[in-house]
C-alpha cells in the first residue's frame, strides 16, 4: 500500500487557516475587506477579549442570497473571479475564496444576511467546519458575521495568542489601516463593550489621520500629488519635524489596500535624505493608483505583499514626486526662545499655500477628487512646549533659492546651553552631597571641581577596573574643541583624540542608569499635571504590558482609556526629555523590535534606547563648559571606549602617527 494519501477537506482547511488566520486581527481584516467589496457604507466592528471570544462584523452592504450562503463558506468559492485571466486584473480587496472557509474551520461562525430585494434574511451556523441548515431570520439589509471561540479546535494555536489587550491592539491597528484607506465608509470599533472609535464618513483622509495620530501631526502634513502616465500618487507626508523612531508611521495603500514594499519604503526614506537625523523615519500616508494588470497582488495569502511589473518606474515616480513637493514647500523650522526664558522651542512650519482637494476611494474603482472649500486652511502650528532634541536651526539656508536641492547648513546657529549639561560634573557642582539628580552652577567662592569630593559613579567592585583603564589610556589635557557640531578634538599626553559626542554621552548615561537600576534607586519625578499620550492601539497595549518594568526605570504610565496612555512620572535623571517623545519611542520600540527573552536582557535593551534618546545629538553645538563637563565624566566611565551599541566613542592619533603623515619622520 502506498504512503501518499489525499488529506481530508477539514485538514486542508485548517492548513489554509494557518496561512490566512494568524490571530484575531486577521479575521477582522478579511471580513472588513469583504464588507467593503460588498459596497458597505456603514461598518461596525466589535471584539471581546481581543477577538478570542467574539468578533462581530456588521455592514449594510448588498448581502448574500440564500442560495449562495452555503457556498460562501466553501473553499475556493468566490464571486470575484471567473477565470485565471482575472487574477491579472484584480479590482477587489478579496478574491481567493479561502478566508471564510478557513475561519469557519477553526471557530464557531454565525452569519445573518439579507439582500435589499429580499423579504427576509437567511441565517447559518457553522461549528468547526460543520454547517447547520440555512434558516430564515429577520435582519436589515446587509450582513452580520459573528466568530466565536477562535482556534477552539486547534488549542496549540490558541496558546500562542498574546494577552487580551495585545490582541485588541492588533485588531485596532488593522481597523485603523482599513479606516485610513476608506474614509468614505462610516466605521465603528468596539472593544470589551466600549466604543473605541466612531468615525463618520468624511471626504478626505486628513480627519482620520488626526483621529488616529493626533491633531498636531495632521496639521503639519504636506499634500503630495503626482501622475506619470497611468500611475497616480496622492496623499500626505509628514513635515521633517514629525519623524518617528520606526517605520510604523508609514502607510502605503494600493487601490484601497494596505501594502508593504521594501523598494517604496526605500524611496520614501531616500526622499527625506538630509532632512532627518540618522535613525529617524518619515511619516507618510500615500495612495497609489496603478492599472490592475500592472501589479500582482496574488503573492501572499495575507495580500499585504505585492509585486509591480515595473518596480523601478514606481520607485522613481515616488521619489521624484516627493522631492518636487519638498522643493515647492516652505520647510523652514527655526529655534526660538521660550517666552520668559527656558529651553528653545521649534517654530511652526509655514502654512501650506492652499488646502488640497480631498480624495476618496469608491468601492468599485479609482479615487475621485472632491473640492472642499468650506474646510478651514490648516494652521500647521506645533503646540509642543519643548523643543525636539534633534531639531536643527533651519532645514535650508534662508538665502538659498527654493529651486535648488535641500541643504542642511553646517552650523545650526547659537542656542542656549542644553539642559543635559546639568547632569555633567565638569564645571558644575552637586546640589546635595551624594545626589546625582540636580546640578547647579558653582556659586561665588565655591571650590573648584578638582578639590571637591565627588561621589563614585561606579559600583564598589569596579573602581580598580576604571582606574586601570584610565591609566592605560592617554590622559586628556584641557584643550578641546568641537568640529562639525558632532566631534570633539582633545589633546592627549600621546597625541590627540577625536571623540563622538553622542556616543560618549550615551555611554555615560547608560552606565549611570544601569547602576541605579541595579541598586533599585532610580528616582521618579511625578508630573504636576499627568500628560496624556495618544498612540496606536497596539503600541499602547504593549507599553502597558511592560508598565511594571518601566516603573523600575522611573517611568510611571497607566491606561487612560482607548488608545491613550497617561504619563504620571519620569526618571529624574532624564527630566529634560519630553515625556511624550520618550513614551512614544519606547512604545514603538517595544511593539516593533524583537525583544530579549529574559528580563535582564529587556532591561538592558530599554536602557540602551533611553540613554540614546537622552544623549546629546550629533549636530548639536556645545560651549566650552559643556565640552569640559563631558570629557570630565568620560574619565569616570568603566567602558568609555564604546557606546552601549558597540560603536567606538573615540579614535586616537598618536604624535608619531601625525608626524609620519606630515613627513616629519
Amino acid at each position: 500500500m502506498g504512503v501518499i494519501r489525499v488529506l481530508p477537506p477539514s485538514v486542508v482547511n485548517q492548513i489554509a487557516a494557518g496561512e490566512v488566520v494568524e490571530r484575531p486581527a486577521s479575521v477582522v481584516k478579511e471580513m472588513m475587506e469583504n464588507a467593503i467589496d460588498a459596497g458597505a457604507r456603514r461598518l461596525e466592528v466589535s471584539v471581546e477579549r481581543g477577538g478570542k471570544d467574539l468578533i462581530r462584523i456588521a455592514d449594510d452592504g448588498q448581502g448574500i442570497g440564500a442560495e449562495d450562503l452555503i457556498l460562501a463558506f466553501q473553499p475556493h468559492a468566490t464571486s470575484k473571479l471567473e477565470s485565471a485571466e482575472d487574477l491579472h486584473r484584480v479590482r477587489t480587496l478579496g478574491f481567493r475564496g479561502e478566508a471564510l472557509a478557513a475561519i469557519a474551520e477553526i471557530s464557531k461562525v454565525r452569519c445573518q444576511t439579507r439582500r435589499a430585494d429580499a423579504d427576509e434574511g437567511s441565517e447559518i451556523l457553522i461549528e468547526g467546519g460543520v454547517a447547520g441548515p440555512i434558516k430564515s431570520c429577520g435582519c436589515p439589509p446587509g450582513t452580520v458575521m459573528e466568530v466565536r471561540n477562535l482556534f477552539f479546535n486547534t488549542p496549540v494555536r490558541r496558546t500562542f495568542l498574546k494577552s487580551d489587550s495585545t490582541e485588541a491592539g492588533h485588531v485596532a491597528e488593522t481597523f485603523s489601516r482599513i479606516a485610513l484607506a476608506h474614509p468614505e465608509v462610516h466605521m465603528t470599533f468596539r472593544s470589551a463593550g466600549k466604543i473605541v472609535h466612531d468615525l463618520p464618513a468624511v471626504a478626505g483622509v486628513r480627519e482620520r489621520i488626526a483621529t488616529f495620530f493626533g491633531r498636531e501631526l495632521a496639521e503639519s502634513l504636506l499634500w503630495v500629488e503626482g501622475k506619470l502616465d497611468q500611475v497616480g500618487l496622492w496623499g500626505y507626508v509628514g513635515h521633517p519635524s514629525q519623524s518617528r523612531s520606526s517605520t510604523k508611521g508609514q502607510y502605503l495603500f494600493l487601490a484601497g489596500r494596505y501594502v508593504r514594499d521594501r523598494s517604496l519604503s526605500h524611496a520614501l526614506n531616500e526622499a527625506y535624505r538630509g532632512l532627518l537625523m540618522v535613525g529617524r523615519n518619515p511619516v507618510a500616508f500615500l495612495n497609489l493608483e496603478i492599472p490592475p494588470e500592472e501589479v500582482d497582488v496574488n503573492v501572499h495569502p495575507t495580500k499585504i505583499e505585492v509585486r509591480f511589473r515595473d518596480p523601478q518606474r514606481i520607485y522613481s515616480h515616488l521619489l521624484s514626486t516627493l522631492r518636487q513637493t519638498f522643493l515647492s514647500s516652505d520647510l523652514h523650522s527655526r529655534l526660538q526662545p521660550v517666552p520668559g526664558g527656558g529651553r528653545p522651542v521649534e517654530a511652526s512650519p509655514s502654512p501650506s499655500p492652499s488646502y488640497p482637494p480631498a480624495t476618496v476611494w469608491s468601492p468599485g474603482g479609482p479615487s475621485v477628487a472632491v473640492p472642499n472649500p468650506s474646510r478651514p486652511e490648516p494652521s500647521y502650528g506645533l503646540e509642543s512646549e519643548f523643543a525636539d532634541r534633534q531639531a536643527v536651526a533651519s532645514w535650508f539656508e534662508p538665502s538659498r533659492p527654493r529651486a535648488e536641492p535641500p541643504h542642511i547648513p553646517d552650523s545650526v546657529g547659537q542656542v542656549q546651553p542644553p539642559e543635559w549639561s546639568r547632569s555633567l560634573p565638569g564645571k558644575f557642582e552637586f546640589a546635595e552631597a551624594g545626589s546625582f539628580d540636580e546640578f547647579t552652577r558653582p556659586s561665588e567662592g565655591a571650590e573648584p571641581l578638582a578639590t571637591q569630593a565627588v561621589p563614585p559613579l561606579l559600583p564598589a567592585a569596579e573602581p580598580t577596573r576604571a582606574a586601570s583603564r584610565v591609566a592605560a589610556e592617554p590622559v586628556l589635557h584641557s584643550k578641546a574643541i568641537q568640529v562639525h557640531d558632532s566631534y570633539l578634538i582633545a589633546e592627549t599626553s600621546e597625541g590627540m583624540m577625536v571623540i563622538d559626542q553622542h556616543a560618549l554621552h550615551e555611554r555615560i548615561l547608560y552606565e549611570e542608569l544601569r547602576k541605579r537600576v541595579a541598586e533599585g534607586r532610580v528616582e521618579s519625578q511625578g508630573l504636576l499635571v499627568p500628560e496624556p499620550v495618544h498612540m496606536a492601539a497596539d503600541e499602547a497595549a504593549t507599553l502597558l504590558e511592560h508598565a511594571g518594568l518601566l516603573a523600575e526605570l522611573g517611568l510611571e504610565v497607566e491606561g487612560f482609556g482607548g488608545d491613550t496612555v497617561l504619563v504620571r512620572g519620569t526618571p529624574v535623571m532624564l527630566s529634560q526629555l519630553q515625556p511624550e517623545r520618550l513614551v512614544r519611542d519606547l512604545a514603538e520600540h517595544l511593539a516593533t523590535q524583537p525583544l530579549p527573552p529574559t528580563r535582564d536582557g529587556l532591561v538592558a535593551e530599554l536602557l540602551h534606547m533611553v540613554s540614546c534618546k537622552a544623549a546629546v545629538k550629533a549636530g548639536q553645538k556645545l560651549n566650552a563648559d559643556e565640552i569640559d563637563a563631558l570629557l570630565a565624566r568620560r574619565e569616570l566611565a568603566a567602558d568609555a571606549h564604546h557606546c552601549p551599541h558597540g560603536r567606538p566613542t573615540a579614535l586616537i592619533f598618536t604624535k608619531s602617527e601625525l608626524e609620519k603623515q606630515f613627513g616629519r619622520i
